[in-house]
């Protein structure tokens, strides 16, 4: 080996002369607790915006104080941060909850369900394309982006997509990241106003044996890592509904967590979200404020008409439909759903459905989008 090479594999530091021991002690130290000052603060900002929102009563007070805190620090240029694997524990813990709203009769009710989602499946492509051509004709977005900024609740695949060179990705990251946080802000309040009372939720007054809990959370975490492999929307929180959809249609386990653990897991699920925002430069959400408030009252108004529909069709509460059909994020919409005591495994399902159907035809819509768009630019 020469000395060169050799020099290359030494690490050479600088040691003023008046550097002490002291100093040395403290400087490793710091630097060995590092990594976890960021996602410390982020969960203090957190659980202190979910305590807030707790004390204020407001609805889905853990999801969305934490959320809410954490995107204002955000947005004012605090660095927030948090590993995914706590955003995957909060998920968890949100899809063994509204696993606890299975049942054996919902068997019978798959007509319905066919129907619903069938209305879904109309509403999504109709807001979707409402949302694009707003966006594309008074805010001069290309089609590609508008698209790509419009999909509900797709956050990764369409920053995916737009990272491929198929939209600009800072505009889709602020429109699909203001969608998720206004829906998850607003949503709650409009149907509560509605008359949703919380009351409604499958076994909320039976509790989870912490046996029972251990076991499921383990079984959660396998399956949430087997539907990860397999590139699944969501696979924690979709794994932690299996299996306890399995467990409670089989009547092996009766109830939800303890309330303590479901306000951890919406905590966390919005800390999360909101820290989202420490990463999104101030001035880019300034200037896709108009757009992102104009697109998700477009998306919002589509999907409430749908629900309409679907509700003066199928008896169903008015509120409950509008959550399961509204175009925010699959977490953060079935957290609000469960915390609002609607029919957990209905608007879970509907949501699931949603993200299935568009990753299956957003690629297509892109594509018919980004071929009509080079025939223009030929012409």
């Amino acid at each position: 080996m020469s000395a060169t090479s050799q020099l290359k594999d030494i690490n050479i530091c600088y040691v003023p002369k008046n550097f002490s021991l002291e100093q040395g002690t403290d400087l490793i130290t710091y630097t060995s607790f590092k990594p976890f000052i960021l996602p410390i603060k982020t969960l203090a900002v957190g659980a202190l915006g979910a305590g807030l929102a707790v004390a204020l009563n407001l609805p889905a007070a853990p999801l969305l104080g934490a959320m809410l805190a954490t995107a204002a620090l955000g947005w004012g240029g605090v660095r927030l941060s948090l590993p995914d694997r706590f955003r995957d524990a909060g998920l968890l813990v949100i899809g063994l909850s509204l696993g606890s709203g299975f049942t054996r009769d919902m068997l019978g009710d798959a007509g319905e369900y066919a129907f619903s989602l069938g209305l879904l499946s109309i509403s999504i492509v109709v807001s979707m394309l409402a949302s694009s051509w707003l966006l594309t004709r008074y805010w001069r977005q290309s089609a590609t982006t508008a698209l790509l900024a419009s999909a509900p609740g797709t956050l990764s695949l369409a920053l995916a997509m737009a990272a491929e060179g198929k939209g600009d990705s800072t505009t889709v990251i602020c429109l699909q990241s203001m969608r998720l946080l206004m829906l998850a802000a607003f949503l709650p309040l409009l149907v509560s106003f509605m008359g949703a009372d919380g009351s409604g939720g499958a076994n909320a007054d039976q509790v989870l044996s912490w046996t029972m809990l251990g076991l499921l959370t383990l079984l959660g975490i396998l399956l949430g890592l087997v539907f990860g492999r397999l590139h699944f929307p969501a696979p924690f929180l979709l794994g932690g509904m299996v299996v306890s959809a399995i467990a409670h249609m089989a009547e092996w386990a009766h109830g939800l967590p303890p309330a303590m653990v479901i306000f951890l897991g919406f905590a966390l699920v919005g800390a999360a979200s909101g820290a989202r925002f420490s990463n999104i430069a101030l001035h880019d959400l300034v200037k896709n404020l108009g757009a992102a408030f104009a697109s998700v009252a477009v998306a919002a108004a589509v999907s409430a008409l749908f629900a309409f529909a679907a509700s003066a069709a199928s008896g169903l509460p008015l509120a409950q439909i509008w959550v399961a059909y509204a175009p925010g994020g699959v977490e953060a919409m079935a957290a609000i759903g469960l915390a609002l005591g609607f029919d957990p495994a209905f608007v879970a399902l509907h949501h699931l459905f949603r993200i299935s159907l568009l990753i299956a035809i957003l690629p297509l819509f892109v594509k018919i989008a980004t071929n009509a768009g080079q025939k223009n630019a030929g012409h």
